[in-house]
Parts: C-alpha cells; sequence; structure tokens
C-alpha cells in the first residue's frame, strides 16, 4: 500500500469512527468508565441546596461566611488496545475481513478515548508481541494507532494472547481501561487473562464470521489453515465432519465467555455482518 493510498484509507476511517465516537459514544463512554476518584478543584460561597458537609470550616471562620469545597471527578484513564494480527483475522465471507471490522472498532473506541481526553496505546499480537506503542494523548497519536492498524505486516502467522497479557501486566503499571480484539481461536489464557482482570478493566470484543460458525455442504474443498498454513482435503458432505467443524467453534466460544466471566471482565461478540455500533452501546449502557 502506498503513503497515498494509506493516508486516504486513514482518512476514511477517521471521518467513520470520530463521527460515531462524538456523536454515540463519547457520552456512554464517558459514564462507563469512571476517573480515578475526586480531587478538590477550589472553594465557593456557600449557596442554597449545597450539602452541608462539604462546608470548609477554616475557610469560613476567616471571611465569616460559608464556604464549600468544590471537588471535581479525576478524569485522566489510560486505554490500552490489545488487537491480534494473526493469520485468521484475515477471514470474511461477506463484505470485510475480521481484520478490517477490528480496526474500525478500534478507532472508534480511541476517538472516545481521545473525546475525554484519556490516553491510548497500542499492543498488536500474534503469538508474540509485534508492536508495542505507549500510551498518549492527541489526534496525531491516534492517527498513528490507526494507521498501524491498517499497515502493519506481523512476522507471524499463530497466536498466543497468554504472551501478550503478560506483556500487559509487565509494560502497565497503573489500572487501565484493556479491550482485546480479537477471533479468541486461541487456548490456555484463562489463568493469565485472571491475573490481569485482578489489575485492569478488561473486556474482550470477539470478532468472527458467520461460515466459522458452521460448515457448508460444499463436496470436496481443498482449506488452508490460516495460522500454519497447512493445506487439507476436506469432505464438506460428511456430517461427522460438519458436525465436528462446529463442535471445534462451540468450545472456543465456551472458552472465551467462560475465561473473561471468570476474572470479572466484559464480553462482546460481533459477527463481522452485524452492526459492532449496535453492540457497543448495548455494552456501555449495560455497564454505565
Amino acid at each position: 500500500m502506498d503513503t497515498k493510498e494509506l493516508l486516504k484509507k486513514v482518512r476514511k476511517i477517521e471521518i467513520k469512527t470520530r463521527r460515531l465516537s462524538d456523536h454515540i459514544f463519547g457520552g456512554e463512554y464517558h459514564s462507563t468508565f469512571k476517573g480515578r476518584g475526586m480531587t478538590f478543584s477550589e472553594v465557593r460561597q456557600y449557596q442554597f441546596g449545597d450539602d452541608v458537609r462539604s462546608i470548609d470550616w477554616n475557610v469560613t471562620a476567616r471571611y465569616n461566611e460559608p464556604y464549600v469545597k468544590v471537588f471535581e471527578e479525576e478524569r485522566e484513564l489510560t486505554m490500552m488496545l490489545m488487537v491480534d494480527v494473526s493469520g485468521s483475522e484475515l477471514f470474511g465471507t461477506t463484505k470485510q475481513f475480521k481484520k478490517e471490522v477490528i480496526t474500525e472498532i478500534s478507532a472508534t473506541l480511541a476517538f472516545s478515548a481521545l473525546q475525554n481526553n484519556d490516553k491510548v496505546g497500542l499492543i498488536l499480537f500474534s503469538d508474540e508481541v509485534e508492536l508495542f506503542i505507549p500510551p498518549k494523548k492527541g489526534k496525531s497519536h491516534i492517527l498513528r494507532i490507526i494507521r498501524e492498524l491498517l499497515e502493519f505486516s506481523p512476522q507471524s502467522s499463530k497466536t498466543n494472547l497468554s504472551e501478550a497479557l503478560k506483556f500487559l501486566t509487565n509494560v502497565m503499571k497503573k489500572k487501565a481501561i484493556v479491550f482485546v480484539l480479537s477471533d479468541f481461536i486461541a487456548d490456555d489464557y484463562d489463568n493469565t487473562l485472571r491475573i490481569v482482570g485482578n489489575k485492569h478493566d478488561v473486556t474482550g470484543i470477539r470478532v468472527y464470521d458467520e461460515r466459522e460458525e458452521s460448515m457448508p455442504n460444499l463436496g470436496m474443498v481443498q482449506m488452508q489453515d490460516a495460522e500454519t498454513g497447512v493445506l487439507e482435503l476436506v469432505n464438506t458432505q460428511s456430517k461427522k465432519v460438519r458436525y465436528a467443524y462446529g463442535e471445534f467453534h462451540n468450545n472456543k466460544v465456551a472458552y472465551f465467555h467462560d475465561s473473561f466471566t471468570k476474572s470479572g471482565s466484559g464480553v462482546i461478540h460481533c459477527r463481522v455482518d452485524e452492526s459492532y455500533v449496535k453492540k457497543l452501546l448495548a455494552y456501555f449502557k449495560r455497564r454505565g
């Protein structure tokens, strides 16, 4: 992808996702993810209806009229986007690949954080951490994240979510809002996730294609594993084969759901041909 085409794609995603974050998600994001507490702002004269418990007695005594302490929410938060860039994300049988939907969701979340003056960081992972962008504020920083999501070419096509979660634990010492975006065709991450969930506010966003739920009857078909590159001739006419395929998907979904809920983390399931806008809004409203 040349620079001109890349900038055009970045701009297209910015226009679409920023409009969503400005008009839909900004307020929902703010109410869902609270600040770290209340900090002292100023004192002002007492007004009718003020809580008497907020009276600053020292200032009141000095000026011989009641003054109250004003507190405001310590709003600044840090959002970490953990994005799966393994080979299975380059799959899609409708209008978009899973990777494209993940990029749009990530951009929408990042602009929502920007609108609330929060920092945003990025971890791209396969079976290793491929790229780490430390959290920062600002529009130019968000646009850099979008460029990486669009253009980055991973070294590996495999997946190891546990390694990425361990990396997050090492680099993020303070509590963060963490969104993990993947199809979650992975194993053995429940224990690591439990540790991360105790420290951070974690949400798993599972993005998947309808053809991953069930295999159509197409006769003998040559298929390739996107993560290992192995080619196999598959008899899709076989009910046993189609059943095993469906069970594999169901087991991965169950493991994802159980691992995240048991760790105290949130879950969102989003099929590529469905509206991720509705899914995110419903999740924010449930939490808010």
